[in-house]
């Protein structure tokens, strides 16, 4: 199968893969049933994704692709690294808040043996953080920010970003997200990290 098909055919197993999981939970949701929501064959769901918590680690990390893409070409580069958190935050934010996001919460929520819950940390939380921190000892070594501990300063700066959206939104609380919403959180986050740390 050509590359750009089988891509195409990923993507529509995985929108069938979320559809089944905002149906039926993360414990009712089978490999079988994806593949028969996606119109695919429950060997190509095997052979492409191993098992169940494979394919929703790939669900996980393109989730989180676009964030640490961003990341990884922002850090090659030379903008100073509050101006990379001043575009990061609006996609990062989307990205935590998102529908598939909040989809992948509510299923690893419910789901009693911690599996998924496992999957969401590993793929997108501990492939990202460790990222966000280079950005924030690169501001240090700026002198844009004064900090101790370069962990406490990630885990503020994702407070002022996130605060309460994202379980928020989880528990049907708050409504999607526009995009003016995020930047301007994004740039208060930004903002207000840079008083607290100065």
């Amino acid at each position: 199968m050509r590359e750009e098909k089988r891509s195409l055919r990923q993507q529509q197993i995985e929108a069938a893969a979320y559809e089944v999981l905002e149906a039926k939970g993360y414990g009712g949701t089978s490999m079988l049933g994806i593949a028969k929501q996606a119109r695919a064959s429950n060997e190509t769901l095997y052979n492409w994704y191993g098992d169940k918590q494979g394919l929703f680690q790939a669900l996980v990390t393109r989730n989180a692709e676009e964030v640490k893409t961003h990341l990884q070409a922002e850090l090659q580069g030379d903008n100073d690294a509050l101006s990379i958190l001043g575009t990061l935050g609006p996609k990062l934010l989307t990205l935590l808040i998102g529908d598939r996001a909040v989809a992948l919460n509510r299923a690893a929520a419910a789901d009693s043996s911690g599996e998924l819950g496992t999957t969401l940390s590993m793929a997108g939380r501990e492939a990202v953080l460790p990222l966000l921190e280079q950005v924030l000892l690169r501001a240090r070594e700026e002198g844009q920010l004064t900090f101790e501990h370069s962990g406490e300063a990630v885990g503020l700066y994702l407070d002022l970003l996130i605060g309460d959206q994202q379980i928020r939104r989880v528990i049907g609380r708050q409504p999607r997200p526009s995009q003016t919403f995020c930047q301007d959180r994004a740039e208060r986050a930004v903002s207000h990290l840079r008083r607290l740390l100065n």
